[in-house]
């Protein structure tokens, strides 16, 4: 986060004091960084609203404030073209679910927000405040490529940064699969031996990270399912994710985590790309 210098704030023209907003000056109130508040509507002009916020924030103490109106195509589209164009490292956009049948999910154009936008994305879920509560970093231990192991590093700096700031705990979560007969590697055809590797990755993964016991937590099954169960066990305020995949969510780092896991989660969700993701992304979009 300390290396966060400019942020996205996404607006919701029809809640204009919204919770992204709310999350955005929690982080540029310890990080210094400048907020750039984005109004995405073609229909109507919203210049005298963006005026007024961004007078309101100068007067609570937030000296780099700036704003626009823009419109590209598509709502994911304008967030990435303002995104790349003033050079934010993170977007925070409030989810507001369309009716009360779709309440845990995510709109088509929130999912494409984060599978192509190059940068991390803070996805606005909960009304409850972040301060004091439990920050829960999901990671695979298991898994020991070099790509995983920075986007490891990112996940956990970013956890205890968040905890930091909101003055409150950070939990690690990380599943391990089930035992397979059928695995060609012997480790993973017993529960045993998958469990022993696991714990030992975590003693390792404890020893550089600082990770007390109890706020790690390992389990058999798929991330999918234990992701948001351990989310609601701790009540947790903040799930941090992460992609080292080109495609983006749909290859996720933990396991073979889903996009079932944002839709399932309650709280706010970070999620974070690889370097090699990002590129790719910001590749995209300038073509």
């Amino acid at each position: 986060m300390q290396a966060v210098r400019s942020i996205l704030v996404v607006l919701d023209p029809a809640h204009a004091h919204s919770r992204a907003l709310t999350r955005a000056k929690l982080i540029a109130g310890v990080t210094g960084a400048r907020l750039h508040l984005l109004m995405c509507d073609k229909k109507h002009d919203h210049s005298a609203l963006l005026s007024l916020l961004g007078s309101q924030l100068h007067d609570d103490g937030y000296d780099k404030v700036t704003h626009e109106q823009a419109w590209h195509e598509s709502l994911h589209e304008s967030i990435i073209a303002v995104q790349q164009a003033e050079g934010c490292e993170l977007v925070i956009k409030e989810h507001r679910p369309d009716n009360p049948l779709k309440k845990a999910l995510l709109t088509p154009s929130d999912w494409k927000l984060l599978r192509q936008c190059p940068s991390a994305v803070l996805m606005v879920k909960s009304e409850r405040p972040w301060t004091g509560g439990k920050i829960l970093a999901a990671v695979d231990v298991g898994n020991q490529d070099k790509d995983h192991q920075r986007l490891h590093a990112s996940i956990i700096d970013h956890g205890f940064e968040i905890a930091k700031l909101a003055h409150g705990e950070l939990h690690v979560i990380s599943a391990h699969p089930s035992p397979m007969l059928s695995a060609s590697d012997p480790v993973y055809q017993l529960s045993e031996t998958i469990e022993k590797r696991y714990r030992d990755a975590c003693m390792a993964f404890q020893a550089e990270y600082d990770i007390s016991e109890e706020r790690l937590h390992v389990a058999e099954g798929p991330a999918d399912v234990l992701i948001p169960h351990t989310e609601q066990q701790l009540e947790a305020v903040v799930t941090v994710i992460g992609t080292v995949c080109r495609t983006g969510i749909s290859g996720a780092l933990i396991g073979n985590t889903s996009e079932v896991v944002l839709d399932a989660l309650v709280g706010d969700v970070l999620v974070l790309k690889s370097e090699e993701a990002i590129a790719h992304l910001a590749e995209l979009a300038r073509g």
